[in-house]
């Protein structure tokens, strides 16, 4: 699966990791879908999978050379770089965003997941066994959305088994890991707090400021991140053997399975919602940072005599046009 790469194809790779991670940290978008529609889920699967037992014999042997070939680690060091990376650059400017315009940030990517749906059934083989799979695909991913979501807990053992399930987002499209997250009601606990107190903590190390260590507060949204890093890390090694195992046998399955959980997912990603706020005797739950803890959403269908609505629209074809772009530029890569 390694093989040699231009200096514009490692640039275009990270931009890829970065639009991933991205995609990840967004409640009902999956990183996953992401790396299905730009061409690099396979391989992000199968580079997954070569972390096994003969990786790990040859990393203590000490035939590093071969461990890093063999594991396709330029490929993976491109991707999960980028896909960190958005997490301190991408990811802001998302939560600006989405704070400040909302309704047509999700419109756009309402427009980009219908764009996906066009993009993977595009030459598809239909036959009634994979459209009965593709409705239950579609049925699980409506199930989920309506789901009401858990309350925080702070448990290593369980934020280790949301580092699991949370990365299920990169390895199946359709499958936000972070929506997943809300209903286990430990995204604000992982995907905020722990992601801002390692951020303060990443600034202190390089201002060469070590009073953190007497902090008691940093130091447990610092075992809660790495403990989820942990979980995540073995979900995805463990998730991409699964699915690597599958993907030779049932390809077409799985991608009738995918085009389900894609157009399910829609639900989600509904432009015109409100959010549920968390709530306890009457008392709206708020964040680490003082902020509101959604808890759900109310969905309706839009007001057309207003001017916001129609922009919302022209953002939604503007997402759709975006993956009828890639798709070209796919093509025209592909004929090179």
């Amino acid at each position: 699966m390694s093989k040699k790469r231009s200096f514009l194809d490692k640039i275009l790779l990270f931009l890829k990791g970065l639009s991933m991670g991205a995609a990840n940290k967004v409640p009902g978008v999956s990183g996953g879908t992401v790396a299905f529609v730009l061409d690099f889920y396979v391989e992000l699967i199968y580079s997954f999978q070569k972390i096994n037992g003969k990786a790990l014999k040859l990393l203590f042997n000490g035939k590093y050379k071969t461990f890093f070939n063999y594991i396709n680690a330029p490929f993976l060091i491109l991707v999960m770089g980028g896909s960190m990376f958005s997490y301190f650059s991408i990811s802001i400017v998302l939560d600006y965003l989405i704070q400040n315009y909302e309704l047509y940030v999700w419109s756009t990517f309402f427009g980009m997941i219908i764009g996906s749906i066009y993009y993977i059934s595009k030459g598809y083989k239909w036959s009634k066994t994979n459209l009965l799979f593709t409705l239950m695909g579609i049925a699980i991913g409506i199930s989920i959305s309506f789901m009401n979501p858990a309350k925080e807990n702070t448990n290593l053992w369980f934020v280790f088994f949301c580092g699991i399930v949370g990365v299920s987002g990169m390895t199946l499209p359709g499958l936000s890991g972070s929506f997943i997250l809300i209903l286990l009601g430990n995204y604000v606990l992982l995907l905020v707090d722990s992601v801002t107190m390692l951020y303060k903590t990443i600034v202190d190390v390089f201002s060469w400021n070590w009073s953190f260590l007497q902090d008691q507060i940093r130091i447990k949204y610092l075992k809660i991140i790495t403990v989820f890093t942990g979980g995540s890390a073995f979900g995805l090694v463990v998730t991409s053997h699964i699915l690597g195992y599958i993907l030779k046998r049932w390809d077409q399955l799985v991608t009738a399975i995918i085009i389900g959980f894609i157009t399910g997912s829609l639900g989600i990603v509904w432009p015109w919602k409100k959010e549920v706020y968390a709530s306890e005797n009457g008392i709206i739950l708020k964040d680490f940072n003082d902020d509101r803890i959604i808890e759900n959403y109310q969905r309706f269908f839009p007001d057309y005599h207003l001017n916001e609505t129609w922009i919302a629209v022209f953002f939604i074809i503007m997402g759709f046009g975006l993956l009828l772009v890639l798709d070209r530029y796919s093509i025209s890569r592909n004929k090179l």
